[in-house]
């Protein structure tokens, strides 16, 4: 009974690989799709790992479930509000509305029935990102193993361009795992921030109109954008300003911009001091917009195991993302196509001699043709590339003993000839 197969020790999208590394690139590119520029490009060339496409899918069964868990208990929660809501309305008919408790109590009414219906808009919104997302994170893994395989390790914090070998296996075992646990603890995060930006857009404009309150909302609506208005068009004044006073003109007329160099000091120092009060108040809402956007870009890329939302220095405290480089290097010291097509061959060359060892007493492999030493092979093609670059003589390195110092002197009598 014959035995099965061996799997093949380089990969056929591997050597492919490796044979577009070796061909000469097209001078002119292929007009790419739209998908292929902005979405993704198939490439032939790679092939996801089976753990790679085992977690996402894993990920997706996971995703669903949790979904349906999730709706299953807003249900019994939403059953229990309706009772709640209905204990409340009997409360104000017992009193005819005329109790100090209702005003509040309409108003709790309110919310349940906005937080109820915006909490069941916001499943699919927040399904579909984290759906996204998976497929973003096969995108991303494809192109850090090219960054990495060409060399490229820019993309990298410092701290991780030389990873422990031992985190670096573990991280390899954690990532499925961690991965599906990232997936749900961001669906679930990404549904709750969204369900609270609805209701900021039901209380700030929806039910302001509902409730004959349009105009206020709109008045208010108009204060608002127009002290941003205010504020972004004096952060584009001083940019102005620093433009055409404070810095010397361009150096040629090849520049983009002018050089890093102060005009005018004493103006520039006057405008330093009378805009110091101002630009006080607003750093404290620049500090309010930062600590916002990074709770929203937080809870955006929670997720996003591929990519840390720490700070710059602070990216070892990630354990996911550093779960993440871990198996980026594993993959990429194991599946390197130029390093797997460079053992390829010395393995094909060693089992080849192994094989030629093995067949030397063959009758007819004797008789079809003499047997060559390797070592007088190696010294007839020496010779051969000797006389062929006779300059080459004066450069090689001579060794002790008679008969080398004489194969010099032939050699050189032959390049006199």
């Amino acid at each position: 009974m014959a035995g099965a197969e061996e799997k093949p020790f380089l990969e056929v999208h591997q050597a492919k690989h490796v044979k577009k590394l070796l061909r000469k690139s097209p001078r002119q590119e292929k007009k790419k799709s739209w998908f292929q520029t902005r979405i993704y490009e198939w490439d032939p060339c790679f092939h996801f790992p089976s753990r790679m496409i085992g977690t996402t899918v894993l990920a997706f069964i996971c995703l669903y479930l949790f979904t349906a868990i999730e709706f299953c208990v807003f249900v019994y929660v939403r059953d229990e509000l309706d009772l709640f809501e209905g204990e409340l309305e009997s409360y104000i008919a017992s009193v005819n509305q005329t109790g100090t408790l209702t005003p509040v109590i309409l108003q709790v009414k309110e919310l349940m029935n906005v937080a109820k219906g915006v909490w069941v808009v916001t499943i699919l919104p927040a399904s579909f990102t984290c759906v996204s997302q998976l497929f973003h994170i096969l995108a991303c893994y494809r192109k850090h193993m090219r960054r990495l395989w060409a060399g490229d390790k820019h993309f990298l914090p410092l701290k991780f361009h030389h990873p422990s070998s031992s985190e670096s296996v573990v991280a390899i075992a954690r990532y499925p795992g961690w991965q599906i646990a990232y997936i749900l603890w961001g669906y679930f995060i990404i549904h709750v921030v969204q369900s609270l930006c609805g209701l900021a857009i039901m209380y700030g404009l929806v039910l302001p109109i509902i409730h004959n309150q349009g105009l206020e909302m709109l008045r208010g609506l108009g204060i608002g954008t127009l002290t941003i208005s205010t504020v972004l068009g004096l952060m584009m004044l001083q940019v102005w300003i620093a433009t055409s006073f404070f810095l010397q003109p361009k150096m040629g007329t090849a520049e983009t911009q002018k050089p890093l160099a102060l005009n005018n000091r004493k103006a520039f120092h006057n405008f330093n001091y009378f805009l110091f009060f101002y630009n006080v108040l607003l750093g404290l809402g620049a500090c309010l917009s930062r600590l916002l956007i990074s709770c929203i870009l937080g809870a955006w890329l929670m997720a996003r195991i591929d990519r840390t939302i720490m700070q710059s220095g602070y990216e070892g405290a990630d354990m996911g993302y550093s779960a993440w480089i871990g198996m980026l290097y594993v993959d990429h010291y194991h599946t390197n196509p130029v390093l797997v097509s460079f053992c390829h061959i010395l393995i094909t060359g060693h089992r080849e001699r192994r094989l030629q060892r093995a067949i030397k007493y063959w009758y007819l492999n004797q008789s079809a043709c003499p047997r060559v030493s390797a070592r007088s092979r190696t010294r007839w093609l020496l010779l051969q590339t000797l006389i062929n670059n006779p300059r080459l003589v004066t450069l090689r390195k001579s060794t002790a003993g008679y008969g080398s110092q004489e194969f010099t002197q032939i050699l050189l009598r032959c390049s006199e000839h």
